[in-house]
């Protein structure tokens, strides 16, 4: 005789989505001058440095650390204000490596960092506590690029604090407010129809030809490929403004539309 299962309710939902992480690509061994950096990052820009989830790329060392080394580092790095969450680029090494410190492996992470279309992002990102103003006359933006990818993706309700929308590989459109601490991040462009009052990120898998447009400039932060520019004051000629965020080499520019 068939017994019947009785009916219960999962206690957990598992789901992959996309996080926020950011990628600490190191170049040398020296715990001092990392401690430095990191801390001079925290300083300009806590709303996007404290307690953000890291992970460590080691492909760049002349040759991969110990265990004992890497737990240092890991420990400069919490002690810094972020949080190291796993090793970067999936190499047989770095797996055992991650398998003997007891993190995750990003495999795919390193792809990603390393856009063919991001030539920059190897760089240290520009960060400054106060803003620039905003380009001269000459400092036309070029024209629009090409959306690469899906149909853009629409966003109708306002983006609210603690809130988080991400459009992957295409535009993110919202016709909505972006409200203090909330984020939206896009693969390509963002275009936000009215007031941009958190975070906009544009060209998050590194493509330096994405934009940021708004309506209505109040933002927090804005970041192309990973330059980034903090606002703690926004200059009287932009605040309010109709406003367009775009790369020159290394150096993120804003600059009012239709100017």
């Amino acid at each position: 005789m068939a017994r019947t299962l009785p009916n219960f309710e999962p206690v957990a939902e598992l789901k992959f989505g996309q996080v926020g992480i950011a990628n600490l690509r190191l170049k040398s061994l020296d715990d001092d001058a990392l401690a430095q950096e990191l801390r001079h990052k925290l300083d300009t820009a806590p709303q996007l440095f404290q307690r953000t989830p890291v992970v460590l790329d080691l492909s760049h060392l002349p040759q991969l650390p110990d265990a004992g080394r890497v737990r240092e580092i890991l420990a400069t790095i919490r002690a810094s204000g972020m949080l190291p969450v796993g090793l970067a680029y999936g190499t047989s090494e770095n797996e055992a490596l991650a398998q003997t410190l007891d993190l995750p492996l990003f495999a795919k992470f390193r792809a990603a960092y390393e856009n063919p279309a991001a030539t920059a992002v190897e760089a240290s990102a520009p960060a400054s506590t106060s803003a620039e103003p905003a380009p001269p006359a000459r400092a036309t933006p070029p024209p629009p690029s090409a959306t690469r990818g899906a149909a853009s993706q629409m966003q109708a309700q306002p983006v609210r604090s603690g809130q988080q929308v991400y459009a992957r590989n295409t535009d993110l459109v919202i016709t909505a407010v972006v409200g203090h601490g909330a984020e939206v991040i896009a693969d390509g462009s963002v275009h936000v129809y009215a007031a941009l009052r958190g975070k906009a990120i544009a060209g998050a898998q590194g493509d330096t030809t994405a934009r940021i447009y708004c309506q209505d400039f109040q933002a927090e932060l804005v970041s192309i490929a990973g330059h980034y520019r903090v606002f703690e004051d926004i200059p009287a000629d932009l605040r309010g403004k109709p406003v367009q965020v775009w790369l020159e080499g290394e150096k993120l520019l804003l600059a009012r539309l239709g100017h």
